[in-house]
């Protein structure tokens, strides 16, 4: 009898090292696509960086600029760090730093860190989905929902509002998809939906989308156009979907690495999941706190800037790490203008800054025709503002800081800059001109 147990044993052991040798075999078979895909990605847009620019680059001090930001931060109680990049004519003429990246450690801004931009990224969503009409892969009257809609794998065939299936790729870029903050932003309120669904935290943007799935749509899509996190969310899901690769990679591989723009990324949450070269963020001293989005045990109150918010989660609608510049190079190629060559046809570039009354733009937040367009965006500790201007001069500011105001800080920052930026007299200067890519693309006009 324990010859026979002993005989059991020896077979059960076997067996399973036999199941698990398999299996692991199966599962490198399965992953080498996507392991491949990942090599690709860090040598195609992660480890060669950006051009860098430096604070020692420019040669001429803009001293109106200089001291009307330095203004800014004293009036408005500002801590931390900013940059500014501006253009004329298809060329970045200034590009510097201010204040602090790391205040702790005594670390200066420079041109080449990066930071959060929040809705900016709302922006580079928009280009990648124009990027994909250009291509005939998507049109902006295609239905996201329902089975024959982009989105109908299994997990999103079910819904309690038909009307969902009345969704566009254009509605969710000019906020009409149907949805408003009514009950809550769900990209900012993981604990609710957590305990709604049963689900252990952190949630993502599929359990985002099921969540809203499963309530009744607050207006007729199409209707109305009131801001919405959610609609953006939905198109990084979209961008996946119809190329194949996840969001984030195809942003990079054919948006930003032809650009010579390698330093951008989906940001991270946390202090210990800082990117290379990201700063550090500050809130105003006054700030409330939020729940920590990670934490399924108890509850723990954390600052917004440092795991309050799902950065990463947030992706296509406020997700992306950018510098200043590298913000500038992607403007100009979709300017509108003849100095850089465009990576939008003129078609979808009218088509984003068109819009009719009562409905935003695609991807920017305000344009007024052919004049100046506008992109913002905020998030604790975090201020963008993407300006282009009808004189062929564009600017870019960032900020790793946040006061009172809120969101109404970048539009003091766009109210002050755009009286001091466009009308001044700018350097003759080229400081990307060591960029090789920058320089073929200005080559291709």
């Amino acid at each position: 009898m324990k010859k026979r147990y002993i005989l059991f044993f020896a077979l059960s052991a076997i067996l399973t090292l036999a199941i698990w040798y398999g299996s692991k075999s199966v599962y490198l078979y399965a992953t080498t696509d996507s392991q491949e895909i990942e090599k690709l990605s860090a040598v195609d847009y992660t480890a060669p960086s950006s051009f860098h620019i430096t604070n020692a680059d420019n040669d001429t001090t803009l001293e109106k600029v200089d001291k009307t930001l330095r203004s800014l931060f004293r009036r408005e109680y500002l801590r931390g760090g900013m940059q500014v990049a501006i253009s004329k004519n298809g060329k970045i003429v200034y590009n510097k730093g201010y204040g602090f990246s790391n205040i702790e450690d005594s670390i200066e801004m420079e041109p080449y860190n990066t930071m959060r931009i929040a809705s900016a990224s709302k922006l580079v969503t928009a280009v990648a989905i124009m990027h994909l009409v250009d291509q005939g892969k998507i049109s902006l009257d295609q239905r996201v929902f329902g089975i024959l809609g982009i989105l109908n794998d299994e997990i999103y065939l079910t819904y309690k509002d038909k009307r969902i299936t009345d969704v566009t790729v254009r509605q969710l870029l000019n906020h009409s998809g149907g949805w408003t903050t009514r009950w809550g932003d769900p990209m900012f309120m993981p604990h609710s939906i957590a305990r709604q669904m049963g689900k252990k935290l952190p949630i993502s943007m599929q359990d985002i989308i099921r969540f809203m799935l499963g309530k009744r749509m607050h207006f007729n899509p199409g209707s109305a156009s009131i801001y919405c996190n959610f609609g953006y969310g939905i198109l990084g899901e979209v961008i996946a979907k119809v190329t194949g690769m996840p969001y984030e990679d195809y942003v990079k591989s054919e948006i930003l690495a032809p650009l010579g723009i390698y330093d951008m990324h989906i940001g991270y949450s946390f202090k210990n999941e800082a990117l290379p070269y990201e700063v550090l963020y500050y809130e105003a001293d006054s700030a409330a706190c939020a729940m920590d989005y990670t934490n399924n045990d108890s509850i723990e109150w954390v600052r917004r800037a440092y795991g309050g918010t799902d950065i990463h989660t947030l992706g296509a609608a406020g997700g992306w790490v950018a510098s200043a510049s590298d913000l500038l190079k992607l403007t100009l190629a979709i300017d509108g203008f003849d100095d850089v060559k465009d990576i939008l046809s003129k078609e979808a570039i009218d088509e984003m800054t068109h819009h009719d009354l009562g409905f935003d733009p695609l991807g920017w937040r305000s344009t007024k025709g052919d004049s100046t367009w506008y992109r913002s965006g905020t998030l604790a500790a975090t201020t963008a503002m993407i300006a282009r201007h009808p004189n062929n001069v564009n600017y870019v500011i960032l900020m790793n800081t946040g006061n009172h105001r809120g969101p109404e800080l970048a539009t003091v920052v766009r109210l002050i800059m755009d009286g001091v930026i466009p009308p001044m007299e700018l350097p003759d200067a080229d400081l990307l001109l060591e960029d090789k890519r920058w320089q073929d693309r200005l080559s291709q006009k």
